[in-house]
């Protein structure tokens, strides 16, 4: 019956998509978009933050604890959440304590141009610490322009959302000055019981472009508390979380016409986390309070040195942290200093067919004053053709990358206790082999690539059912191979992305007998995404995102299947007697699926909201 229904949502998009040819187009405020890769801009239960334009993302799997605002965990291509490392602009964010927390990053979508993904070589060159890959923003550039937003939904829940930007130009070179600031905050009393939660975030920017470039400096701070059952641990418990973070972010970028291109940036983050295991016995067992303050420096950039067939891609990295803890005491130091370099040497030539044929062959130097230090090989070839209406990409590439493990892992009582930690574990290695291409042809893009990656002493969190009441770190060798195809195309009317990925491990504890693994081998074996945008006429607007997956078994899923179908279902209307008026409803979770995305995490059901939004 559910699939029925899908096709014939599908079916009906479509459908309205070609009937609305001829009517006049609606032309969106560009403050609202995120990202192009999914259809529904803003989620349902609380405002739009980073990680909402990640949740149907083909690229992304995103794996939810009550909303995937509240806290989620950010995996590409079968890797776990603390694999996956998150930039803005030039600068690496970081949590020290947990990856739980890497996608904690209190900055408004509106602040931020549509991210990209990273992954094999680009990644091992530029990213930090996150040996599969790196989801990456820009800084958008300020204009006069701003909007407000107001939503209701169910379960008692609200939203307020405020955005303003005022750009204004500074004499007769073409240098603008640039400010904005954004609002939000919103509360529900949860899908489920216990699954309250309330948020706030306050940003305020300063923003300078010239001839020398864009200088953005960035002020941020984030309020999150929110509950769930069994959030992090599969005991039927009342947990709570309460994060608040601040970041300032100082960041400057420069491009010239011949490619090459300058950045540099500077951060300060401190990330405060008060963990409750069990709500209605605050400090039951033991408590768990948690500070870090992180800052970092970073460059990078790419420079031809005026030579027509060559180019040097750099880039440099330095991380300092430090943890204040209740219950992270075990490991033998709480501050760590992180460093990177890599130089990457690339050449490109005109062959006779007029194609470019480029090579990159370089490595990057990572080391840190706690632990033994790495040198990773970087290779790629690729050839890129231009022909009539089309242009193709197809490359290869070797990329070895390098990270050590959070303060979790390494920290916590390795005897006792519900996260039990490893401080014997070390330097994780990850060699990745890929081959991909990429076609834009007339309103098509398309990209695929196959893939097969080696993690060595890779850091998993795992259940054994001789220790029920814990959860542990323990390393795993593990070899992934996939293949992941992605399609994309736009008609008048009609919006549509696809995409597809398959996985398979092959995975080696060693002596260390588990019985199931949280995150390593909690992984979709067939994940597939659809989002269509389909523009009705007289200012409605359809958008449906949709994503079915085939999962791995796992023991510790409560939920009955291992496949299951999301969707998320909005209608919106913009009124010809209003420009900027934007009234919509939207539903996720649309089929009420209870698939557990993280085993023994409970779904969040079903939810409906209506919002009304006006942009200047």
């Amino acid at each position: 019956m559910k699939k029925t229904l899908v096709l014939a949502s599908l079916s009906s998009i479509a459908a309205g998509g070609l009937f609305a040819q001829t009517d006049t187009e609606v032309k969106l405020p560009a403050v609202t978009v995120y990202s192009p890769h999914v259809a529904n801009q803003d989620p349902v239960g609380t405002f739009a933050m980073p990680v909402t334009a990640l949740r149907f993302d083909s690229r992304v799997d995103v794996q939810a604890r009550n909303l995937a605002e509240g806290q989620a965990d950010v995996s590409i291509r079968g890797g776990i959440f603390e694999n996956t490392g998150f930039k803005v602009g030039s600068v690496g964010l970081y949590d020290p304590q947990t990856g739980h927390y890497l996608a904690e990053i209190p900055i408004a979508p509106s602040l931020l141009t549509a991210p990209e993904i990273l992954t094999g070589s680009a990644n091992a060159n530029t990213g930090f610490n996150a040996n599969v890959g790196t989801v990456r923003y820009g800084w958008r550039q300020i204009k006069t322009q701003g909007y407000a937003s107001v939503a209701a939904g169910e379960f008692s829940s609200n939203r307020q959302e405020f955005y303003q930007g005022y750009s204004k130009e500074l004499g007769a070179a073409g240098a603008r000055l640039g400010m904005d600031v954004a609002f939000a905050r919103s509360e529900s009393a949860g899908a489920i019981a216990y699954g309250d939660h309330y948020f706030q975030r306050y940003n305020g920017r300063l923003q300078l472009i010239s001839a020398a470039g864009q200088t953005d400096l960035v002020a941020a701070y984030q309020g999150k508390f929110f509950g769930w059952p069994n959030m992090y641990t599969p005991f039927n418990v009342k947990e709570t979380e309460n994060l608040q973070t601040v970041l300032f972010v100082l960041n400057h970028e420069k491009k010239w016409d011949n490619g090459d291109s300058f950045q540099a940036g500077a951060y300060w983050r401190r990330n405060k986390d008060d963990y409750e295991y069990d709500r209605t016995i605050p400090g039951r067992f033991n408590p768990y309070k948690h500070t870090t303050y992180v800052y970092g420096f970073s460059l990078e950039g790419r420079s031809s040195f005026g030579l027509e067939n060559f180019s040097l891609l750099s880039s440099a990295q330095a991380m300092f942290d430090r943890i204040d803890s209740t219950s992270l005491t075990y490991g033998p130091y709480r501050h760590r200093d992180y460093y990177k370099l890599s130089l990457v040497p690339e050449g490109h030539w005109k062959l006779a067919d007029g194609s470019l044929f480029t090579t990159q062959a370089g490595a990057s130097f990572d080391d840190t004053n706690k632990g033994p230090s790495a040198v990773s090989p970087i290779f790629e070839l690729a050839r890129t053709v231009h022909a009539q209406n089309a242009v193709s990409r197809t490359y290869l590439s070797f990329a070895r990358s390098s990270q050590v493990p959070s303060y979790t892992a390494i920290k916590s009582n390795p005897n006792g206790g519900l996260f039990r930690g490893n401080p014997r574990l070390g330097r994780t290695t990850s060699d990745n082999i890929e081959l991909g291409s990429s076609l834009a042809i007339n309103s098509w893009k398309l990209a695929g690539a196959v893939f097969w990656r080696n993690d060595d002493q890779l850091v998993d969190w795992t259940y054994t059912n001789s220790a029920t009441t814990a959860r542990t770190a323990n390393a795993v060798d593990i070899c992934t191979a996939g293949f992941e195809l992605s399609a994309t195309r736009s008609w008048q009317r009609f919006d549509l992305v696809m995409g597809y990925t398959g996985l398979t491990k092959d995975e080696d504890y060693g002596s260390t007998k588990i019985d199931a693994s949280f995150y390593a081998l909690n992984y979709p074996k067939h994940r597939l995404t659809a989002a269509l945008v389909a523009k009705l006429g007289a200012g409605v607007e359809l958008r449906l995102d949709n994503e079915a997956r085939f999962q791995n078994d796992n023991i510790l899923r409560r939920s009955q299947r291992d496949e299951y179908f999301l969707s998320s279902l909005g209608l919106a209307w913009h009124p010809a007697f209003c420009t900027g008026l934007t009234v919509s409803g939207q539903i996720d979770n649309l089929w009420d699926s209870s698939f557990e995305e993280v085993p023994a995490v409970p779904a969040s059901p079903r939810q409906a909201s209506v919002a009304m939004a006006y942009a200047w």
